[in-house]
């Protein structure tokens, strides 16, 4: 292998950049040793964006030509605040510097060499709804009946497909790992697969996948095309490599068999993607993948307090499979982490509401205030506590609840249950069923729109082409079910247990959790016994979202500052803890905590999948400044109530790092005394003021019925 070794004779005295002044000895040590293979093991709040963006800079600075400088990100934004920080740093762009994302890398080479691979340099690219049309017409091509049993929808053969491609697996492994359900079809899966790839041949066209794999395939099958390239690229620097594939991997290491100078950067304790097909292995592994391998570690923490990251470091100790390293704080030292078990879904989102709140009097800024969460259908209840207080929060990480697919499915049955008549209920409850498309939807709408009752649209003969009855029959079942019931919560329950859970696994990828949200639905159901009531305030609230949203020009996040005369308002963050990732703000609510929720109970089930769960778990610690709680209903069930256990992360943490906040009912403003653990002070209504302590013994305020 030859080394590309900078010259000695660079003084930093002439430097433009005051390295020294500018950053910490962890980061100053990776930006000015960083020759060779290096892996910096960047933690959270490190400063890990900081340190490569001046590594760089170092580079440049000592007469690198940019164009011997390859910087991979995973995201655009990364890439461009990364070239601007460069350019800020030496008062100039850094031109011809090769920085991206792997895609957008991969697209840049391939245009030049695609050729090589069986491609034009015209080559389109297709995003991901394109992929999915063009599986469809594969599915119709090779003349599969989705009418006879619930088929894999495209989105699921494309999730599958790519699953494979990214992970170096195959086909049947994937299948039978990820999607058993669907192991009876595996035949026709792997042709419409094999003819998808056919077609985008024939079409001179690749998809995202495509785009690391040719490039792949034009580095280890063309040895002229690689020596090229990495000879080009003396430097290569590596961002996020803990959430790198083993096609990225594979590519790296070719592009970096020259010169040896390839720097990553990452945190084997947020690796948190398998599920996309990240592989952790590439970073645990690094120092046996390339020899003399330096290992450096920013564990200095700009984001954090001492009491908050105290919990992280214990948290992630537990992992066995990792490179250990305590993250130390800068930040001073201010209150322990909260602990705070609550009596029922209900009552933690009350208490969260009342938080947050609290925080708002105290000066934090709504927008500097997150609530986080492992599942989406975690935060059910609480949207709908802080909807009744009208209070603004912008959702990340899907849609908000009464705007998902599926609940507005399920509620479009609930709407033909009570009113026969509304023809746009049954145009979206008929469109999900196989072999009725939407002019069958409509002609079946209206011959039962003069029905009086769902048991008189049962007993109506109605005429609907042959291709669509074993549809029609099925959801007829359905119907008759539901006509039999009154109680909104079991209605919800009916329709899940019927054909509409087939229908869901076999359209969505994520359909586990699609029933999860549908359950939590029927629980929130559980306090009406009157479908009118309940439908109308579903719908109120469903509308009050869409209204706020249409008047900021954003259905999905928007609201609207009534105060500001129609600007946007600050919001708080609610959001999924995969989507936090990168992301803080002053105080950080997790809830849910939960054994079976958080960690995921499917998750527990794989190789591998409780280590990731911790890894999680740590990621949703550390986006916390200055406030963190963590929550948990302790009761749940509905026909009878089930006892919860805390999450095991919960447990594994010392007893010492948490404050215990105890919910008690009790008259307003009596105190409660408690000998058995130090708590937080409430008032009446629930909020904090405080701690008070009399000859070392807690006091506890009582609080009012949540």
């Amino acid at each position: 292998m030859k080394e590309f070794i900078l010259e000695d004779n660079f003084d930093l005295g002439s430097a433009k950049i005051d390295y020294a002044k500018k950053l910490n000895p962890e980061q100053i040590d990776v930006v000015l040793h960083g020759e060779g293979s290096c892996l910096v093991l960047a933690g959270a709040g490190s400063g890990k964006t900081r340190t490569i963006t001046y590594r760089v800079a170092y580079l440049l600075e000592r007469g690198v030509m940019p164009e011997n400088i390859l910087l991979l990100t995973f995201t655009n934004k990364a890439a461009k605040e990364m070239m601007g920080r460069v350019e800020a740093l030496l008062g100039k762009p850094p031109h011809g510097l090769w920085g991206g994302t792997f895609h957008s890398v991969a697209n840049r080479i391939l245009r030049t060499y695609a050729t090589s691979v069986g491609r034009s340099q015209r080559f389109t690219i297709l995003d991901e709804e394109d992929s999915k049309s063009l599986v469809k017409s594969c599915v119709k091509a090779v003349g599969v009946d989705t009418t006879a049993r619930r088929f894999p929808s495209p989105a699921n053969l494309h999730a599958i497909a790519s699953y494979a491609r990214n992970s170096g697996s195959t086909i049947p492994k994937v299948v039978e790992a990820r999607y058993p359900s669907f192991g009876s079809f595996l035949p026709s899966i792997q042709s419409i697969i094999d003819l998808y790839e056919t077609r985008k041949q024939e079409a001179d066209a690749m998809d995202f996948d495509d785009l690391l794999l040719k490039l792949r395939e034009l580095v280890y099958s063309h040895d002229d095309i690689r020596q090229r390239l990495a000879t080009q690229f003396q430097y290569i620097l590596v961002d996020e490599f803990q959430d790198t594939n083993v096609v990225q991997a594979d590519i790296v290491r070719q592009l970096a068999s020259v010169h040896g100078n390839v720097l990553v950067v990452g945190d084997d304790a947020q690796s948190i993607y398998s599920f996309r097909a990240a592989e952790i292995r590439n970073i645990l592994n690094f120092p046996d993948t390339y020899s003399n391998t330096k290992v450096f570690r920013l564990t200095t923490n700009y984001r954090s307090t001492p009491e908050i990251l105290a919990v992280a470091n214990a948290s992630i100790h537990e992992n066995k499979d990792q490179f250990e390293k305590k993250l130390k704080a800068v930040c001073g030292s201010l209150e322990r982490p909260c602990l705070v078990p609550a009596g029922t879904a209900q009552q933690e989102a009350q208490y969260i509401a009342q938080q947050i709140s609290t925080l708002r009097r105290e000066g934090v800024a709504p927008q500097e205030i997150a609530v986080l969460f492992r599942a989406a259908f975690h935060s059910q209840a609480l949207e709908f506590e802080l909807m009744k207080r009208g209070v603004a929060y912008e959702y990340r990480g899907g849609m908000k609840f009464f705007q998902r697919a599926h609940v507005k499915d399920v509620v479009a049955h609930l709407r033909v249950r009570l009113n026969p008549k509304d023809e746009v209920a049954w145009m979206r409850a008929l469109g999900l069923l196989n072999g009725i498309g939407l002019a069958t939807a409509e002609g079946i709408a209206r011959q039962v729109r003069d029905a009086e009752t769902l048991e008189h649209v049962i007993a109506m003969p109605i005429k609907i082409p042959s291709r669509a009855q074993a549809g029609w029959e099925t959801f007829k079942r359905t119907l008759t079910k539901i006509a039999r019931e009154d109680s909104p919560s079991e209605l919800i329950r009916s329709i899940i247990a019927l054909d509409y859970q087939d229908y869901l696994q076999a359209e969505y990828p994520d359909f586990a959790d699609r029933l999860e949200d549908l359950e939590q639905f029927a629980l929130f159901a559980e306090d009406y016994t009157d479908l009118k009531t309940f439908l109308d305030e579903v719908s109120l609230s469903a509308d009050y979202e869409g209204e706020r949203g249409e008047r900021s020009g954003n259905r999905e996040q928007g609201t609207v500052n009534r105060e500001q005369g129609g600007g946007r308002e600050e919001r708080m963050v609610l959001s999924t803890v995969h989507q936090a990732k990168g992301l803080e703000w002053d105080a950080v609510f997790v809830m849910h905590l939960v054994d079976g929720k958080f960690p995921n109970e499917r998750a527990l089930n794989e190789d591998g999948g409780l280590e990731e769960e911790r890894r999680l778990f740590y990621v949703a610690t550390t986006r916390a400044r200055k406030h963190l709680f963590f929550t948990y209903p302790v009761m749940s069930g509905y026909d009878t109530l089930e006892l919860n256990q805390p999450s095991m992360f919960l447990a594994e943490l010392p007893d010492e790092l948490l404050e215990s906040v105890k919910i008690k009912h009790s008259m307003a403003g009596t105190r409660r005394w408690d000998e058995d653990e130090p708590t937080i002070v409430l008032d009446a209504r629930g909020e904090r003021i405080g701690k008070e302590t009399m000859e070392g013994k807690s006091f506890l305020r009582g609080i009012d019925e949540l």
